[in-house]
């Protein structure tokens, strides 16, 4: 009877236990909710704060400052990385110390790198989560920059917005 009354108690506490328990953190989740609450229809790459290379290569002859940050890893960037004046190498595994989100400006316009875009869109995104307003996410990271930018389209000047003129 003794072990019948143990094997029941066992069985309702791994039962139990293996329950989803939706223990999630409800703050943070509406928190996301608000900060991608503007992400919807035409204007989604905009609402992401993702920036095309074209548009990054014609801001920069433009002359608008840019920081640069790149989270690639040490391996990567020690080859090559953007060389913009006051760029920051900083990896994706050590953005967030301390005293690496005290590097980052926070009174100039940040623009996040990888090779493909994706731990910039990570790392952006939560970048912007925590505070920084002034972050831009490179689309398409290194890779899609170096198929934009080849010497005919690194040596012509910048593109002019047109106006409608009726």
């Amino acid at each position: 009877m003794i072990m019948k009354t143990l094997y029941i108690i066992l069985a309702t506490a791994i039962i139990v236990g293996s329950t989803p328990s939706w223990a999630f953190d409800k703050e943070l989740a509406a928190s996301y909710e608000n900060l991608f609450r503007p992400v919807v229809g035409e204007n989604v790459g905009k609402e992401l704060h993702l920036i095309k290379p074209e548009a990054f290569v014609n801001d920069l002859k433009k002359g608008k400052k840019f920081v640069a940050l790149d989270v690639r890893t040490p391996a990567e960037s020690v080859v090559f990385t953007m060389v913009l004046p006051e760029s920051i190498i900083i990896p994706v595994n050590e953005l967030f110390k301390e005293e690496n989100l005290a590097r980052l400006p926070k009174d100039k316009q940040i623009v996040v790198v990888c090779k493909s875009g994706t731990r910039a869109s990570v790392a952006g995104t939560a970048l912007r989560h925590i505070g920084f307003n002034n972050i831009s996410i490179l689309k398409g990271g290194f890779k899609a920059l170096s198929v934009y930018l080849d010497p005919v389209t690194a040596n012509t000047p910048a593109k002019t917005e047109k106006t409608n003129m009726k």
